[in-house]
C-alpha cells in the first residue's frame, strides 16, 4: 500500500513486505545500499515501491554468502552507466571460498568423529589412549626464554 498521496511506501510497509525489520532498513540506508528516501510533509520516509525488490535481492545475495560490502560493490557496479561484469567473477570467487570452508568443515567433522570414537573426556586432561585433538599440548610447551607457551 502506498501513502495516501501515492508518493511511496512508509518504512514499516517496506520492512514488512521485504521481511526485514525497520532497523535493518535504516542500516542499509546508512550503508548506502538504499538511496535516501523522500520525506512526506510530516517527515516520514517514503520509499519507492521497487525498494522491496531491491531488499529481496540484497537478502538473496547474503544467503548466497556475499557480505554487505560485496553486495554494495555489486549494486554500485550495476548502477553505473557502463556496468562491469563483476557478478560472474565474484560468484566464481565465492565458490572457491565456499569450497575451502567445506574442506575445513569436513576436517573438523572428521576430528570430532575421532574424538567421539576415542571417548575423549577433556580438552586439557584427556584420558583416552590416542587423543585425536591436535591442540592438547597447547600451554605445555615453553618459549625459548623458558616461559610457558
Amino acid at each position: 500500500m502506498t501513502s495516501p498521496d501515492g508518493a511511496g511506501l512508509r518504512t514499516g510497509e517496506v520492512a514488512e513486505r521485504a521481511g526485514v525489520n525497520i532497523q535493518t532498513l535504516r542500516y542499509y540506508e546508512r550503508r548506502g545500499l538504499l538511496t535516501e528516501p523522500a520525506r512526506s510533509i510530516g517527515g516520514h520516509r517514503l520509499y519507492p515501491p521497487d525498494t522491496v525488490a531491491l531488499l529481496t535481492v540484497i537478502k538473496a545475495a547474503q544467503r548466497l554468502g556475499f557480505t554487505l560490502d560485496e553486495v554494495a560493490e555489486l549494486l554500485d557496479t550495476g548502477r553505473r552507466r557502463h556496468p562491469t561484469a563483476g557478478l560472474r567473477q565474484r560468484a566464481i570467487d565465492k565458490i572457491t571460498e565456499i569450497d575451502a570452508k567445506i574442506a575445513d568443515l569436513t576436517a573438523i567433522r572428521t576430528t570430532l568423529t575421532e574424538v567421539v570414537d576415542a571417548r575423549c573426556d577433556s580438552l586439557t586432561n584427556c584420558t583416552c589412549a590416542d587423543c585425536p585433538i591436535p591442540f592438547l599440548t597447547i600451554g605445555t610447551a615453553t618459549h625459548p626464554d623458558g616461559a610457558p607457551a
